[in-house]
């Protein structure tokens, strides 16, 4: 008979954006980190695990054996921040994410080990070195099959989150200048067995799900089919749950996969439509909108909505020609078309990209003074020096162009709107949610946030939602 293991006390902790949310961090409260759900899941039974989540409480220091970070660019500064409390005690930190992933040699000057790629490759060989004092300066994860990845241990997080977070596939094999999702999550799709997913959805702990694949249906027939026989699935069960998810535009191209995620519960889609027009489409490689064509883009949106599912449209200013002007174009674009939720953001190159290298190459990154400028790099602050503007422009420009999209009588028309469309009161109070926290986000500390019972007092009495 063999003793009982010694005990361990890992601490995860979330770190958060100290210059100001930024769009990537201003939605942490809206769904928890399931990274660290899976590598609790991961993690053996001799250890507790404790997760330390600054978007509801700030960092306050913790006893533990060893502290693991994950991290995008615009927290990266703010793990090593934290992590250097740790090191002052002799504590070992462990850090994964895509920032480190790209750039490890810049993390392993802030932390004693980093993970580069998924944990799920790597982990048991890291605790089990750790529990052997022989952790590594450097673990190198294999691309993993998804085929019996644990579930994430939810009862971990913080009871704040707006949504639950699962993930039906990874990997893209598309490959867009901006995106570095086919560097770190590999150019072929891998997918989750469907009986897991449902599994997933079933046991959330929210009533509101988050599918955080970044295209859910694929670009090809088996990852439609994995599609379909996954909400196949979750009607089947019985479980009703509102979620939403990301595609790209070619969701349209079935019609048998919108009539599946409607009946499942699902009340948004994300579309990355990033430009209305054909040359700067072309300029970033976005190859399945320049398919489908800009002509066609209403046709889309009218698919969509026939469903009763209303969009999120992701739009990029910045792009190689913009000026001025296009930008004022584009958010005419934007503010006219049948998109319920507005999402844009300036031009941001983040390492691992094309676009990062191009633009690091070319001088053409404003803010250089790395780690402390990874700050800045949350999607609302200029840092790049574009073409054909100066980056004052270029700031004023996105700037008024956020004043008219956000405007309050802009927002009120968009939310009838998609009432009218999706016929879908569920849908349309995400849509005037959404709206009025992208609002908040963009204008954090010069406008006063507002919540939709606040700013449209009347606009959605009488709305009953499930």
């Amino acid at each position: 008979m063999t003793g009982s293991k010694k005990k361990y006390k890992l601490l995860l902790i979330n770190p958060a954006n100290q210059r100001r949310k930024g769009l990537v961090l201003a939605r942490d409260r809206i769904f928890p980190p399931m990274a660290f759900g899976i590598i609790a899941a991961l993690t053996p039974d001799n250890w507790e695990v404790e997760i330390l989540d600054e978007s509801f409480a700030p960092f306050e220091y913790k006893e533990a054996d060893l502290v693991g970070f994950t991290s995008l660019t615009t927290t990266v500064n703010r793990c090593y921040q934290i992590a250097g409390e740790y090191r002052k005690n002799r504590i070992p930190t462990v850090i994964g994410g895509i920032h480190v992933s790209m750039l490890p040699e810049e993390a392993s000057r802030y932390v004693d080990s980093v993970v580069i790629g998924e944990a799920e490759g790597i982990w048991p060989k890291l605790i089990d070195d750790f529990e052997k004092n022989r952790l590594q300066q450097y673990y190198h994860a294999k691309l993993p099959s998804l085929v019996d990845n644990p579930s994430q241990k939810t009862n971990l997080y913080n009871p704040g989150y707006n949504f639950s977070s699962m993930q039906t596939t990874r990997g893209c094999p598309m490959k867009c200048e901006f995106c570095s999702v086919h560097t770190f999550n590999g150019s072929k799709y891998r997918l989750r067995p469907i009986e897991q997913s449902v599994r997933d959805f079933i046991n959330s702990e929210k009533d509101r799900v988050f599918v955080v694949d970044d295209n859910f249906v694929g670009y090809n027939k088996a990852s439609r089919n994995h599609a379909k026989e996954f909400l196949k699935g979750i009607l089947k069960s019985g479980v009703k749950k509102d979620w939403f998810g990301a595609s790209s535009m070619n969701i349209a191209e079935d019609e048998e996969i919108l009539e599946y995620m409607a009946r499942s519960g699902c009340k948004m889609v994300y579309l990355g439509i990033e430009s209305e027009r054909i040359d700067q489409l072309e300029q970033m490689k976005k190859k399945t909108n320049l398919k489908i064509g800009v002509d066609k883009y209403a046709e889309v949106y009218d698919k969509i909505h026939k469903y009763g599912i209303s969009i999120m449209g992701s739009f990029i200013y910045g792009l190689g020609n913009d000026t001025p002007q296009t930008i004022y174009e584009r958010t005419s674009y934007i503010i006219d078309a049948d998109i319920d939720m507005m999402q844009s953001t300036m031009l941001t190159p983040l390492p691992g990209t094309v676009l990062f290298k191009e633009f690091e190459e070319a001088g053409r990154l404003l803010h250089t003074n790395f780690p402390e400028d990874w700050e800045r790099y949350g999607y609302i602050e200029v840092v790049i020096k574009p073409k054909l503007m100066s980056p004052q422009e270029f700031h004023d420009a996105v700037y008024e162009s956020w004043e008219r999209m956000y405007d309050l009588k802009a927002l009120k028309k968009k939310f009838l709107r998609t009432l009218q469309t999706t016929k879908d009161p569920t849908a349309a109070v995400w849509g005037i949610t959404t709206n009025l926290q992208m609002r908040n986000m963009v204008f954090e500390g010069t406008k006063e946030s507002l919540e939709p019972e606040e700013a449209f007092p009347d606009l959605l009495k009488g709305i009953q939602l499930r």
